[in-house]
């Protein structure tokens, strides 16, 4: 009997062991997505959104980047906060007060992204719709990324404003689907970006996906960390 007492106890303890380890496993992993995101438990954070294009109803949003909304919302409940959805014309407030997460490249529909682009992405020059050239297209670096048939691409980037407080990320594609492209890398591989990257650096990355229309985001891949020039401000001329 005193053996048994003594195994059954062994066993309860072994066992509390391996649930407290896998618990501070989880909680680790947990604070290390809220300090990447600037999250914390019961706050709210925004998801900005661009106008579909082609659309004329002023609250229209493309359904892929529904998707992608639907990507980063997933991301801010695992973390314990809450996500409020606001179009582009609607106001956002200052940059920093709330974690944010800028859904769409910039345009006509997409005047906060433009905005982005134009005081703190000022190494990045958007080309929609280059009527000489007839393509969509962004530069980074002198590096031009240039959508086709069988490959676009999307600006994935996280950055602060002037006085800091929590980050931007910015989600920038050629198309709807790049953006939802985007919004499941960053989903994906937010712990590798957290432990490159840490809490506190910015970074812009340019993913190429390749065979949009045959793989949907499937084959999504990094092609360049432009960190180093994508916030340097360039002399070349910038159309959004």
């Amino acid at each position: 009997m005193g053996d048994l007492l003594i195994n059954l106890l062994a066993s309860v303890i072994a066992g509390m062991a391996v649930w407290l380890a896998g618990f501070l496993r989880r909680q680790r992993k947990l604070n290390r997505a809220r300090a990447f995101f600037g999250l914390t438990a019961g706050a709210s954070c925004l998801l900005v959104v661009s106008r579909h294009a082609s659309s004329p109803r002023e609250f229209s949003v493309h359904r892929r980047d529904v998707a992608a909304l639907v990507e980063l919302a997933t991301i801010v409940r695992e973390c314990g906060a809450y996500a409020d959805r606001v179009g582009e014309n609607q106001p956002t407030g200052e940059i920093g007060r709330l974690t944010e997460f800028c859904v769409g490249g910039p345009g006509d529909a997409s005047p906060r992204s433009v905005t982005h682009v134009r005081a703190i992405l000022r190494g990045v020059t958007y080309e929609f719709f280059d009527e000489e050239k007839r393509r969509l297209s962004f530069t980074v670096g002198g590096a031009e990324y240039v959508l086709s048939p069988e490959t676009s691409y999307v600006l994935l980037a996280r950055f602060w404003g002037p006085v800091g407080g929590r980050p931007v990320f910015f989600i920038g594609g050629l198309t709807a689907g790049s953006n939802l492209a985007g919004a499941r890398y960053l989903a994906r591989h937010h712990p590798e970006l957290a432990r490159a990257y840490g809490a506190d650096r910015p970074f812009a990355l340019v993913l190429r996906i390749i065979e949009p229309a045959a793989y949907g985001t499937d084959f999504t891949e990094l092609v360049a960390d432009v960190t180093d020039v994508a916030f340097t401000s360039t002399t070349s001329a910038r159309r959004a």
